[in-house]
């Protein structure tokens, strides 16, 4: 048990092994920084010093890591299908926002909640750009004569390159990556 005494010392309670407060608190702080910074280390990777070997199956591996200590899961890999890695399954295609069909040749549609507009500016050519207005970031309103239109401050930018325009924007729509698998247009 410590006290501290009229000058600001802090001792013990026989009055030996005697600190300033200001070294006290040091001494404290330095304990915090090193708990906090032992706390911030990345996932996955060994907590022991890289001089220091690894050896196989130790307890000191986190849960599921392989005997190296990699952090990747021991055995085959498996998928998200839970099928193992390379066997032949792809993915699962993203679903499509719409059928090339639905998109109006020299016009487009706007997809709010993927953040995209979808456009045809002719027959066969699908382009797709942010739905976000460079201008001040509303989402765009409306395509319509063969323009993409901000209706916050009535931006106009072109269907086939999200080129200005008109302004109050200075910048074009920056483009989308989509594929257009058969009928269905998908992002990429």
């Amino acid at each position: 048990m410590t006290r501290e005494r009229n000058d600001g010392q802090m001792c013990d309670e026989r009055g030996t092994g005697c600190a300033s407060r200001r070294a006290v608190l040091a001494g404290a702080g330095g304990v915090g920084v090193t708990a906090l910074l032992t706390g911030c280390q990345t996932y996955g990777e060994p907590t022991t010093p890289a001089a220091a070997p690894q050896t196989g199956g130790s307890a000191a591996a986190p849960a599921g890591a392989s005997p190296g200590g990699s952090g990747a899961p021991a055995g085959p890999s498996a998928g998200a299908s839970g099928s193992p890695a390379g066997g032949g399954e792809q993915p699962p295609a993203p679903a499509a926002l719409a059928a090339v069909a639905d998109i109006p040749v020299g016009g487009g549609k706007i997809f709010k909640a993927e953040g995209v507009v979808v456009t045809q500016p002719a027959a066969g050519t699908i382009k797709a750009f942010s739905a976000t207005c460079t201008h001040q970031g509303c989402t765009v309103t409306s395509v319509k004569d063969g323009t993409i239109v901000c209706g916050c401050h009535n931006s106009v930018f072109g269907i086939a390159d999200g080129a200005v325009r008109s302004g109050p924007a200075g910048s074009p729509l920056p483009p989308r990556a989509v594929t257009v698998d058969g009928d269905d247009i998908r992002l990429a």
